[in-house]
């Protein structure tokens, strides 16, 4: 099964090399499949308030207010010190954890991308304005703005009050910032908002490089360290920051690529974990949005391999099967949420462009565009095809 599986991707990529190109269709076929429900949703969306970290506290944070504040999902009350140090269960999410700074943030960023891509399908200023008033809440209101920075987020009661790892909450700031870059491009942003947005995203890039937190971060194995690189290479895009771009291409091609991916394209130490399937969808993800948003004519990462021939051909061709058929799986599954992946991955309409094969544009086609549950959602920071366009 396996063997055949491979056979029809091989097949299906030679088909489709000549028909999918970098430009029009795949956009026509995005935003055919998901335009009416964009525009609904960025309909409702122009009456939504902004909420950020201050209207949200918790007592068990060492921040202030204005710091954005998370605990470790796997770590539970010990049942044998109920009062003492929390112990980890690896892949178990504890639901009594503090998460209202992380929901506020993916509301943020699903609000922003949902504007931003009704701007773009209609022209219609009254979205971009809509978007701009979240953004301000966030990166410029005094009053109501998040401290750039994460020194309390993944927090462990009884152990540390935030940890590097926490740095993979922030990955709902990237369609934030892609949507920032589109704006700029299309010379929607006034000077005051470019110039505040810029500021805090420049503090928080800071804070990324050289923090204990973000250094260890970004030297972390497994998907970690992608969504590090994910994230810098992103805001050091809109912030103009070439030598960060440099650092993030270079961490892609020498570490990421070669220490991650096994022979085989997939991904060892996601599989090792206790949420396999998952694992190994996020991180593709990741990697597959490094490689759309720091790939050029010159220098693309789509097609870069390294010495011994991995590259994200392979990790398409290990995982791609197993997406077209989760039953042919051959790990264990997930011990939690098993039933709600996959959905409408962004490694497949990136790689529809970047590998240009519209197989995974097909296969993308049959997913859930608009998942509900909480835990897919936080693993999908990718939600808003339009503005990648």
């Amino acid at each position: 099964m396996k063997t055949f599986f491979k056979l029809l991707i091989l097949f299906a990529s030679l088909l489709s090399l000549e028909s999918c190109s970098m430009g029009d269709p795949v956009t026509k076929i995005v935003q055919g499949q998901i335009k009416d429900e964009v525009l609904k949703r960025a309909e409702n969306n122009l009456t939504e308030k902004p909420i950020t970290v201050t209207d949200h506290q918790c007592e068990r944070s060492a921040g202030g207010i204005h710091d954005f504040y998370s605990e470790g999902d796997y770590w539970w009350p010990d049942s044998l010190n109920p009062e003492g140090p929390y112990v980890r269960r690896d892949g178990q999410t504890n639901p009594d954890n503090f998460v209202a700074h992380r929901h506020a943030m993916i509301r943020f960023s699903t609000l922003v991308g949902n504007l931003t891509s009704a701007y773009l399908l209609t022209k219609d200023r009254k979205y971009i304005d809509a978007a701009m008033v979240h953004i301000r809440a966030w990166f410029i209101d005094e009053e109501t703005r998040m401290s750039p920075n994460l020194l309390y987020a993944q927090a462990i009661k009884g152990i540390t009050t935030g940890r590097g790892i926490g740095i993979i909450d922030t990955i709902h700031l990237i369609e934030v910032v892609q949507s920032l870059l589109k704006m700029e491009e299309l010379e929607l942003l006034s000077e005051e908002d470019e110039e505040g947005t810029k500021r805090w995203i420049t503090e928080y890039l800071t804070w990324l490089t050289t923090h204990d937190y973000g250094i260890a971060e970004m030297n972390a194995q497994n998907n970690h360290g992608t969504c590090w690189v994910m994230q810098a290479a992103i805001f050091a895009k809109y912030t103009g920051n070439e030598e960060v771009l440099d650092l993030c291409t270079d961490r892609y091609k020498t570490i990421l690529l070669p220490d991650q991916m096994g022979t085989d394209g997939s991904f060892p130490r996601e599989l090792s974990r206790t949420k396999p399937y998952g694992y190994s969808l996020f991180n593709l993800d990741a990697m597959a949005t490094v490689c759309r948003i720091l790939s050029t004519e010159e220098d693309n990462l789509w097609t870069y391999t390294t010495p011994d021939g991995k590259n994200m051909q392979k990790a398409f061709d290990f995982l791609l099967p197993f997406v077209i058929d989760k039953s042919a799986w051959e790990y264990k599954p997930d011990v939690m949420y098993w039933d709600e992946w996959p959905v409408a991955q962004p490694f497949l309409f990136f790689g529809a462009i970047g590998l240009k094969n519209e197989t995974y544009l097909e296969v993308w086609k049959t997913l859930d565009h608009f998942p509900e549950n909480e835990e897919v959602i936080r693993n999908l920071p990718i939600r808003n095809p339009i503005i990648w366009l």
